[in-house]
């Protein structure tokens, strides 16, 4: 009967692995924080654990704080800094898929800023330089939300040049995919009150002005609905480079995601411009886990075959989830039959390399 048990398990596991279009995937979130990256031989180190736990695909922040983990001609054209300034003139993003690849785990650039092109002081050089970079809230001040500094997320402008740092990647390394997150395709529901975002509304609404509520429903839909045309676009262009490069989301949950960040996501898996969502499913106490998975799981539909867990397993203010959490979470994804998870960060699994043994 064990036996039984056994196979079927095993087999149940071949079904989901199967009909996922992108296969099984126990992944990692590696951050531009984790001093990890300051050296060709921290790098491998992590390559090196990643494959002593399981863990077949990275997801490296690419783009964080206004900086690049590569040398950036578009940087440098535009801002005269070609990469973040710690790494020298060392290549971080080369050294971490060759590495990588070595060990055929996969590498994706992950644009973990996005559109928010700031943390407090840090990268607000870029606004300095394009004030009209900025996203503008009802108040006329440039858009501010829990630290984070935007651009405006409706400009062609700042479209075309984020879309220009995603291509670059694409086209100069041999990158497996390509990541945005909360922030990308995103912008604070607080945006939309510049003047370039203002005057296409008003073309479609017959010169009427935006609602200064920012909640409104139908404003929101317009948003939403102009940052989905940024994301097929970038999807499509991507797909144009190299057809191969996968292009994967991690949002938060929606509907928050909409009302938040006006990210409407499951329009994205419906309509086909995105290979794949991460949803951050970040709960600390297990049924509060089941309640959102079990929601999302709703919400995808019958794109469920493309959707992973985003997993929280530690934060850089010391949290570290318990062993018994952990468990329960992965077990949850395969009783929901999903086809695989992503932890963040890369910290908490270096922290608990034997937890992530057992359950490799």
């Amino acid at each position: 009967m064990r036996c039984f048990i056994f196979l079927l398990c095993c087999f149940s596991s071949f079904l989901v692995q199967a009909q996922a279009p992108h296969g099984a995937i126990r992944g990692v979130w590696l951050t531009a924080q984790d001093s990890v990256l300051d050296s060709k031989t921290n790098i491998q180190q992590v390559v090196a654990n990643c494959k002593k736990v399981g863990i077949n695909n990275i997801y490296v922040a690419t783009w964080n704080r206004g900086r690049t983990l590569y040398p950036s001609a578009i940087m440098m054209e535009r801002f005269g800094v070609a990469i973040d300034p710690r790494y020298g003139k060392r290549d971080p993003l080369k050294e971490l898929i060759e590495a990588a690849h070595a060990e055929k785990i996969k590498v994706h650039a992950w644009f973990e800023y996005g559109f928010a092109c700031a943390y407090g002081d840090s990268g607000a050089y870029l606004l300095k330089k394009y004030p009209y970079y900025a996203a503008i809230g009802s108040d006329g001040k440039a858009v501010e939300k829990n630290g984070f500094k935007w651009m405006n997320a409706f400009h062609p402008l700042v479209q075309n040049f984020v879309k220009s740092l995603v291509l670059e990647v694409v086209k100069k390394y041999d990158i497996d995919g390509i990541q945005g997150d909360d922030r990308m395709p995103a912008v604070p529901s607080l945006a939309g009150y510049d003047p370039y975002t203002v005057a296409e509304y008003k073309k479609q609404h017959n010169r009427l002005a935006p609602p200064v509520n920012h909640l409104d429903s139908n404003w929101i839909k317009w948003r939403a609905k102009r940052l989905n045309t940024f994301g097929k676009d970038l999807y499509q262009s991507v797909k144009a480079a190299k057809p191969n490069v996968l292009v994967s989301m991690a949002p938060s949950i929606y509907p928050s995601s909409l009302q938040e960040n006006l990210q409407d996501w499951p329009t994205w898996l419906r309509e086909g411009y995105v290979d794949y969502v991460v949803v951050q499913l970040y709960r600390d106490k297990l049924d509060e886990y089941e309640k959102v998975l079990r929601e999302t799981i709703h919400v995808v539909g019958a794109k469920k075959d493309r959707l992973y867990a985003g997993v929280l397993i530690g934060l850089e203010d010391g949290y570290q989830v318990k062993p018994e959490l952990l468990k329960g979470m992965l077990e949850l994804n395969q009783t929901y039959d999903l086809p695989g998870e992503v932890f963040f960060y890369y910290g908490g699994v270096s922290k608990q390399l034997s937890i992530f043994k057992k359950i490799k």
